[in-house]
This record gives structure tokens, sequence and C-alpha cells, in this order.
């Protein structure tokens, strides 16, 4: 049987600390040399320890802060034609909420100006915004609309509304999902630091095209899911991410 090393060990006494609750979702870590002393390691194992649990998603590096331990909510994201953001948290006896990032009016580059049928350079919302599942981070969502159709959308997003009843606002009552592409790819840091996880662990990256009944495209957007936080489901009823 081969012999774990050091760091091995030390990961292994954090990981069983955490699988016992000794360590509870938010507890800061002991500090290094409490864990040196605990396991027989070096700084340097330890160190490395820590950023593979981080890396797997059970630990949080808050810059400044220290270590803490971070639960993963088990979220099913049903992804189809209608299935909204907040219905699909509360579906999972979770609490939906949202961070307002970033709210700016900005030219449409080629790929949006496509995706909304407007001639590039136009006018277009570009709103970031940051979803919460029990006020854990789970994405980050980049999303574009018209600015002459929606003129009011990223005041309004910025205060909490959700597109749907801006949607509604503007005289469209129902609205649907005419594609959607995911990929994965590794977050980059300034996406890492505020969905709070580790560099080396993967995002999901979710585009989709909102459109209404008739096929009129009126918002494009792209969301950056963490991957250790939730799985998806395709299925043929739907999901928006408001």
């Amino acid at each position: 049987m081969t012999r774990a090393s050091n760091w091995e060990r030390a990961r292994d006494w954090i990981r069983a600390d955490i699988t016992r609750r000794a360590l509870r979702e938010g507890d800061q870590l002991p500090p290094e040399q409490d864990i040196q002393r605990a396991c027989g390691v070096g700084r340097h194992s330890v160190r490395r320890a820590m950023a593979a649990l981080a890396a797997e998603g059970l630990l949080s590096v808050e810059q400044g802060r220290g270590t803490f331990v971070r639960a993963q909510p088990t979220l099913l994201y049903r992804i189809g034609r209608r299935t909204r953001f907040r219905e699909n948290l509360l579906a999972n006896g979770m609490k939906p909420g949202s961070d307002a990032i970033g709210a700016e009016i900005v030219p449409a580059d080629a790929g949006v100006a496509d995706a909304l049928a407007l001639v590039p350079g136009a006018p277009v919302h570009r709103v970031l915004r940051r979803g919460l599942a029990d006020a854990v981070p789970i994405s980050l969502t980049r999303s574009f609309h018209c600015a002459t159709r929606f003129p009011d959308l990223g005041e309004r997003r910025s205060a909490g509304a959700s597109v749907t009843e801006i949607y509604r606002d503007h005289g469209i009552a129902d609205y649907l999902r005419r594609e959607t592409t995911l990929y994965a790819r590794l977050p980059e840091k300034w996406e890492a630091r505020l969905l709070e996880q580790h560099v080396d662990q993967p995002v999901m990256v979710m585009c989709k095209t909102d459109i209404t009944p008739d096929g009129a495209p009126i918002g494009w957007s792209e969301a950056i899911w963490a991957a250790g936080r939730v799985r998806f489901s395709l299925s043929a009823e739907g999901a928006s991410h408001d």
C-alpha cells in the first residue's frame, strides 16, 4: 500500500474534520502552525493541502481574512424554455438572491448585435449580476438588452427588478429561450473572486437568447456558473436566468 505524502496527510486531516463536522460551514481553519503540529508536516505541505481542498470547492480562500469551510449547495438547475431562476431555486428548497455588480449602456459588438437582431454599435444595456442560493454565490450573469426598447432596464435591474418583471412592464407577457450553449473552462481571477471559489476549480458557461413567442430576440446573456455547486438537467420545458 502506497504511503500518503505529507501534503496528502494534511489534506485528509482537514477533510476529516469537515466530514465529522468539527469544522462547519463558515468556520475559519486553524492557523497553519496548528495544522503542522497536528499532522507532523511542514508549512509547504499544509498550503498545498489547502489549495487542493479549495480546488475541490471545500474551502474558500479569502484574501486578507483567511481560509474558511465552504459548504456546497446541491442545486439541480433545470434548463428548458420557460422555467426561471427564482423558480429553479425555490424548487430546490433554496432562497434565491442576487447582487448588482454593474450596469451601463454600451455599443453592441458584432456578436451581441447579431444575437439581438440589431445593427453593430446600437446602444444596449450591459448588466452584470451575481446569483445566490441561500446566500452562497452560484453564478455571474452578463446580459444585454436593447436600450431603445427597454430604456429603464439598467436602472431597474440595479434596483433588483427581475428581467421577467421588466419584460412584462414593456408589454411582453411571456418569453422563451431560443437556444442554450454550455461549455466548461477555468474562471478568470475576477470571476473566481466573485464566485468565492479557487481559480483552479472550473466553471460552466451558459449562453442563451430570450425571444418573444413569435420569435423576436429580446435579450442575450452569458452566465458563468460555479461548476461544483450546481448540476444541470436539460428538458423541453423551461429556463431563463433572471
